[in-house]
């Protein structure tokens, strides 16, 4: 965060919003994220605290953090209109956007864990190891969602070892939409000890292939897995069309 910002013109305050944008871009500050104190900002930024205060106005002017009193500022919720727009209804109102979504993300995250594979540190990868560990470690008889969330987050981990702030910010930008599909696949396939078994394999092959840093396993792991939930999800669809084509008959209706 080092660099003092030159004061002497009516800029400053820009400049202050714009290096505290950078560490949210690069992930530094993080949605819901308290900032820094006043005073280690002031020192970190070498500006005074006037302009500190005017360049954390500009950033509230603009949504991106927000100040409550007792609370501070913190990092607003980016993406929050996004999520309840028409289109984010359609969505998640239509079932067959499900598999739209699950192609989007073998693209998304087969390039976020090809990317993690070459670029996580230490750092990133005891977190990766915490998410991953944690997904084994939930008793068998867990809520669904929150087998989903723990899901969620293992994969949510990967790609901020991307430290690609854009594909950070474009998956977390369908993070709603996401978890919803994650739901799925947990709701309707962890309950089949089969399918529960592949998951595992699936998510230890890619975990592996990223802390091992070989790119194209980590790829080929991750589209893979997605590939995987979306053909047993359909599977699963057909398989109670039948059931209910099957029952009309059975009762007269075909």
């Amino acid at each position: 965060m080092g660099g003092e910002i030159r004061q002497g013109h009516s800029k400053v305050a820009d400049q202050v919003a714009e290096r505290i944008e950078r560490l949210i871009v690069d992930g530094v500050l993080k949605v819901g994220q308290a900032l820094p104190s006043e005073r280690r900002l002031v020192e970190k930024l070498g500006c005074s605290r006037s302009a500190l205060r005017e360049g954390l106005r500009v950033l509230r002017g603009r949504g991106i953090i927000d100040t409550e009193q007792g609370r501070g500022s913190f990092v607003a919720a980016l993406n929050g209109a996004s999520d309840v727009s028409p289109l984010m209804h359609l969505f998640s109102s239509q079932p067959r956007t499900l598999y739209d979504l699950l192609e989007v993300r073998a693209l998304l995250e087969g390039e976020s864990a090809r990317l993690a594979a070459l670029r996580a540190t230490e750092a990133d990868l005891v977190l990766l190891r915490r998410r991953y560990e944690e997904m084994f470690e939930a008793p068998g008889d867990d809520d669904p969602r929150a087998h989903a969330r723990r899901d969620h987050a293992f994969h949510r981990a990967i790609s901020e070892a991307s430290h690609n702030p854009v594909l950070v910010h474009t998956l977390q930008s369908l993070n709603d939409l996401m978890l919803s599909t994650v739901f799925a696949s947990v709701n309707n396939l962890y309950h089949r000890p089969a399918q529960k078994r592949q998951i595992d394999r699936q998510h230890t092959r890619l975990y592996k292939a990223v802390v091992d840093h070989l790119p194209d396993q980590a790829q080929r792991a991750a589209r893979e897995h997605i590939q995987s939930v979306r053909d047993s999800l359909r599977e699963i669809e057909q398989e109670e069309q039948r059931l209910v084509r099957a029952t009309m008959r059975l009762e007269g209706w075909g």
